[in-house]
């Protein structure tokens, strides 16, 4: 097993997403913009008294290892791996704010292998982070070497190609961990060598593709990622035998769900747990804590929308009085085509849909009929709820793959699906949970429904082997964290 959380296993607000070679403890070190022209070293905070400091910039620091972080780095020593480690470590800080695009983290070293600049992907739309740590290395880039995560961008969308911004910077060597797999942006390996920049692929692979699993998995797939989390008591059983459940899991867990909700695009639920619970399925996180450090120079990334509700109610049965249908965030009701729709279906007349999209995966900007606008909100402050029609499957329920590819469709790149067992085991069966958190609480119930309900498993051979990566100790609960495969490998789909 690899435990991502070695250094402080009973600190709940370690991030599940990163892996352990990455994890690095580090001292954090107040900078200036005088400081510019000393070796840069590695730090976890923006550098706040630096006007120049751009978001996604790591500010200079010492690093706690047994090996500076100044000392100069020979192309090819255990150097590279380190410096990579970091570039995975600062990818991790864009969980949940870059959607649709992927997480990314980069470190620049000068030509004497000192580090001269670091950056990651703070927001979509904001600037990648090849060029934040281009910015923040100056003129010490020329004849360095760049250390990213995910190949170099070599297109124009909302930004331009970093490929080509770390050309005109001088960059003379890159080693990429993870190569790009879409077509539009892929290239960029390419160009650099084409221009004579020595380029090194497929340091850390895994734990770069860990860090990125779901942008992966959406990139390689055409699905969102999609994390089944359940709380269960230690014998496996996630509500009594009168189905009351809250709670099972403490405070302390709870607020940790919450914390992971707000990180992905889309919470999920059957219909059976919205009858059973009327849940809100949203993402209430506690503010974070107050930190010593001054506040940033740069201006936050902007608030996205909250996370889509997603209810999978093959039948329609989903009550008028619902609390997923309060308008607190955008919600999506996937029905089975003859299923009659609990309320009107969101969807307009030039077919874009409740948060905007249309069928053919372009976007609205124009407002609707019922005052709600392009990113499914109204003007009022509430959201607004769509419908959307998914196949049957041959085995019972709907098809959870076409849902997924009409999520990924509406930019949805992860899915937090919450259950409850009959959903959960559906889309085990049907091979589409890419990874599972489990909180488990030390109690026993001895009778009540379990956590999982049927996974198409009959037989011992059948059991469903998972990958535990990470075991965390949340106030007195576990939260245990295992994949089910590598990030976007294809796997069989029923």
């Amino acid at each position: 097993m690899e435990t991502r959380d070695t250094a402080r296993t009973t600190d709940p607000a370690r991030d599940p997403h990163v892996a352990e070679s990455a994890t690095r403890e580090h001292v954090a070190e107040s900078a200036t913009r005088e400081h510019a022209a000393e070796p840069a070293t590695h730090e976890h905070v923006a550098d706040a008294a630096n006007p120049a400091t751009d978001a996604g910039v790591a500010a200079p620091a010492t690093d706690a290892g047994a090996v500076p972080a100044d000392a100069p780095t020979a192309a090819g020593s255990a150097g590279d791996a380190r410096h990579m480690a970091r570039a995975v470590e600062l990818a991790a800080r864009g969980h949940g704010a870059t959607s649709p695009n992927p997480v990314v983290g980069c470190v620049i070293l000068d030509a004497a292998g000192r580090v001269a600049g670091e950056g990651f992907h703070a927001y979509a739309g904001g600037p990648h982070a090849e060029v934040v740590a281009l910015r923040q290395a100056g003129e010490r880039a020329r004849g360095g070497t760049a250390y990213v995560t995910l190949e170099p961008c070599d297109h124009t969308g909302r930004t331009g190609p970093c490929s080509r911004a770390l050309l005109a910077a001088g960059i003379a060597r890159v080693v990429v961990a993870v190569p790009d797999p879409t077509p539009k942006a892929a290239g960029g390996t390419a160009r650099l060598r084409e221009h004579g920049v020595a380029v090194e692929t497929g340091l850390l692979a895994e734990e770069a593709e860990r860090v990125n699993a779901e942008w992966l998995t959406y990139a390689r797939l055409g699905r969102p990622h999609v994390t089944w989390k359940f709380a269960a008591t230690l014998d496996g059983r996630s509500a009594a035998a009168d189905g009351s459940s809250q709670w099972i899991t403490s405070p302390e867990a709870r607020a940790d769900v919450h914390r992971l909700r707000a990180r992905a695009d889309a919470i999920m639920a059957g219909i059976g747990t919205v009858l059973a619970d009327d849940p809100r399925l949203t993402a209430r996180p506690e503010p974070p804590r107050a930190s010593p450090e001054p506040p940033r120079a740069s201006p936050e990334p902007p608030r996205g929308r909250p996370p889509l509700r997603v209810v999978v109610d093959s039948e329609g049965r989903t009550p008028p009085t619902a609390r997923v249908l309060d308008g607190e965030a955008p919600t999506l009701l996937a029905l089975a085509p003859e299923a009659p729709a609990p309320v009107p279906d969101g969807s307009r007349s030039d077919g874009s849909r409740s948060d905007g999209s249309r069928s053919d995966g372009s976007r609205s900007d124009g407002s609707r009929s019922d005052g709600s606008r392009s990113d499914g909100s109204r003007s009022d402050g509430s959201w607004a709820v769509g419908v959307v029609r998914v196949p049957r499957h041959p085995g019972g329920g709907l098809d959870l793959g076409l849902l997924l590819r009409e999520l990924a469709r509406r930019e949805i790149v992860s899915v937090f699906l919450e259950g409850g067992p009959a959903l959960a085991g559906s889309f085990l069966r049907q091979g589409l949970i890419d990874r599972v958190v489990a909180y488990v609480a030390p109690a026993l119930l001895g009778s009540g429904a379990a956590a999982l309900g049927d996974a198409g498993v009959t037989g011992i051979a059948g059991i469903h082997r998972l990958v535990l990566d990470d075991v965390t100790r949340v106030g007195p609960d576990l939260r245990l964290t295992a994949r089910t495969a590598g990030p976007g490998l294809p796997r069989k789909e029923q």
